[in-house]
């Protein structure tokens, strides 16, 4: 058996909540392989992103840096090419960092050649990496839809939700009009794996980055009904949805600017849906689940038979979470843990990890730490740039010295497309953020022209009632106030152009 890391696996699913794994102890998703994958790693409790949509979050991930120093604040706005991202790394140390999927982290224009014509499959990947297939939304996903219709599925269809579009049973929400072994997830898998066929490839880095259980919410067969509705729960809400709107203004106006058709595969008001239908669209999320838990099992089958599972390092996480109706929020947009708790699993295939295999770190860890773990991981030097620390610690039984004891995130709701104040709460563009800190107790949302939340997580885990203005809360508001504005001060952009150096 090899003691050596020569590849790596660094898997990313896209809208996955963190509460949703059976090994975690899930009412009733069903996760075999990943189960498996926790059960011989180290499986991380209490894992939060940076930031959210996909973009900001793969950004944190790719670079290390919280959103408040890379500035990729949206989906649409590039990634500064000046900081280094965990791909460039590894490619300095001779690896061809291979991606099969999306980045959502645009390019920088002021590299591009002015007449270079953009390509939709490639403008919002990473230059980082080496793109075997990509897969993203811009582009329409056109290697999928060409392989559906080479087996003769219609990819011509007007439906809202094309190609994802559902076949249309006559009751309820339907499964999908392609078979699960022609997804758009096992299309990627099946694509990660032809690449892997090759012994040749080693050393190698693959990150395979599939949509799902992002929506739509249309799911092919077995995993369409891999899961009863009737064992599903409900969203965890207020009885109304104006009682909701209460709480806070950013909320308020979230939840008056929901789509659903994603969701319900047809437009919909959320006071219309049954408990039912509910249940149903909750159903095939996890079913989402299940279909990129057996792609995955595939993946590390693979490596398990052609004997390079003990020579890799495999990381599964996903970009951000989801809401899922609770608090009558769908998607990835808000202030609520759900929205930012996201599984992580981690394997060091090395003996010194050998006795944390199938434990459970509760410690809070982020997502800038992955990019510290993996090079260090591979005996790379970590850049200064990185605002996380490796993991590795954890891994081989150990908890680093002074590890924090909270976590933070940010969140940026301006649009660009969009000039009108009256379509951000009459904000100025720059106020259109708010940033978190959330410990094991208390939980503080700062906003720079709206008022501030605070709750207490020990008597209100699910976020109800917000005392940010309570009179009883008001000293430990203001200290919490006071650990945000040091965070940001400890994490500034840390290279410097230094003068006592040769």
């Amino acid at each position: 058996m090899s003691h050596t890391i020569r590849n790596v696996l660094f898997l990313v699913a896209d809208q996955w909540r963190g509460d949703t794994l059976a090994a975690l102890g899930h009412a009733c998703v069903q996760t075999p392989n990943l189960d498996a994958l926790a059960a011989d790693s180290l499986l991380f409790r209490n894992h939060f992103t940076q930031a959210s949509p996909c973009g900001p979050a793969r950004a944190s991930m790719l670079t290390g840096l919280y959103m408040c120093n890379h500035r990729q604040v949206t989906n649409w706005t590039p990634l500064d090419a000046r900081f280094t991202t965990v791909a460039r790394e590894v490619r300095q140390a001779s690896y061809d960092p291979v991606l099969f999927g999306y980045t959502d982290t645009p390019r920088d224009p002021r590299l591009e050649p002015p007449d270079d014509p953009d390509d939709p499959a490639q403008i919002d990947v990473s230059p980082d990496f080496t793109v075997h297939l990509p897969f993203n939304h811009r582009s329409r996903y056109p290697n999928w839809k060409a392989a559906l219709q080479a087996k003769g599925y219609d990819t011509q269809s007007d439906h809202p939700l094309a190609p994802f579009q559902p076949a249309m049973t006559p009751h309820g929400l339907s499964p999908a009009h392609y078979s699960a072994a022609d997804s758009d997830t096992a299309f990627l898998a099946d694509a990660t794996l032809d690449y892997l066929a090759s012994p040749a490839r080693e050393p190698w880095f693959v990150h395979f980055c599939c949509l799902r259980p992002h929506p739509p919410m249309v799911a092919p067969e077995p995993y369409h009904s891999r899961h009863d509705p009737a064992r599903v729960p409900l969203p965890i809400r207020a009885p109304a949805r104006a009682q909701e709107s209460q709480q806070h203004p950013l909320l308020a106006w979230l939840l008056e600017r929901q789509n659903l058709t994603e969701y319900f595969q047809e437009p919909r008001e959320p006071e219309s849906i049954s408990d039912g239908e509910m249940r149903q669209m909750r159903a095939i999320y996890y079913g989402l689940c299940s279909e990129v838990d057996a792609q995955v099992g595939r993946l590390i089958e693979h490596l398990k038979a052609t004997g390079a599972y003990d020579r890799t390092l495999i990381i599964f996480t996903s970009d951000h979470g989801e809401q899922l109706g609770d608090h009558w929020l769908y998607g990835r947009r808000g202030y609520f843990d759900p929205h930012f708790h996201v599984p992580c699993i981690i394997r060091d295939p090395r003996p010194e990890a050998h006795a944390t295999r199938g434990q459970v770190v509760t410690h809070f860890t982020e997502h800038v730490d992955l990019m510290p773990t993996i090079l260090e991981a591979l005996g790379l030097k970590v850049p200064e740039q990185c605002d996380g620390r490796s993991l590795l610690p954890f891994l081989h039984g150990q908890t680093p010295p002074d590890w924090r004891d909270a976590v933070h995130w940010e969140f940026d709701w301006r649009d660009f497309r969009e000039s009108r104040r009256s379509t951000r709460l009459e904000l100025d563009e720059h106020q259109c953020n708010f940033t978190v800190i959330r410990d094991w107790h208390y939980k503080y949302v700062h906003f720079p022209a709206l008022p501030p939340l605070f709750f207490d997580l020990q008597v209100d885990p699910h976020e109800f009632h917000n005392v940010a203005e309570e009179p009883a809360y008001a000293e430990r508001v203001k200290s919490y106030a006071q650990k945000m504005l040091s965070w940001r001060m400890h994490h500034a952009e840390r290279p410097l152009i230094r003068t006592d150096v040769p």
